[in-house]
């Protein structure tokens, strides 16, 4: 017979699969554009300076005014923003 895991074992297991890294810092590279609604959200393009993914360039979005330069403080570095997606075809304004 197959034994049931105790309450101590189902927390254990729990807590494993929450990430529990510590914040990490990366600096903006690029600024590459305004998105949402009212363009109230800037997209960068950083590198990340410490941790697992120390040396990775990713795109995040930020709120806020930045410059290239500064250090934004990441508190996770696995998920990457989409790409802005422009509504102006080439030649529209010329």
């Amino acid at each position: 017979m197959a034994k049931k895991p105790n309450q101590q074992q189902q927390q254990k297991k729990k807590n494993e699969r929450i990430s529990t890294s510590e914040a990490v810092p990366a600096v903006i590279e690029q600024v590459i554009g305004r998105t949402g609604f009212r363009g109230e959200i800037t997209q960068v393009k950083c590198l990340v300076k410490e941790g697992s993914d120390k040396g990775r360039s990713m795109r995040r979005n930020v709120k806020g005014a930045v410059k290239v330069g500064d250090i934004l403080i990441l508190r996770e570095t696995e998920i990457e923003a989409r790409r802005i997606k422009s509504k102006v075809s080439k030649g529209a304004y010329s």
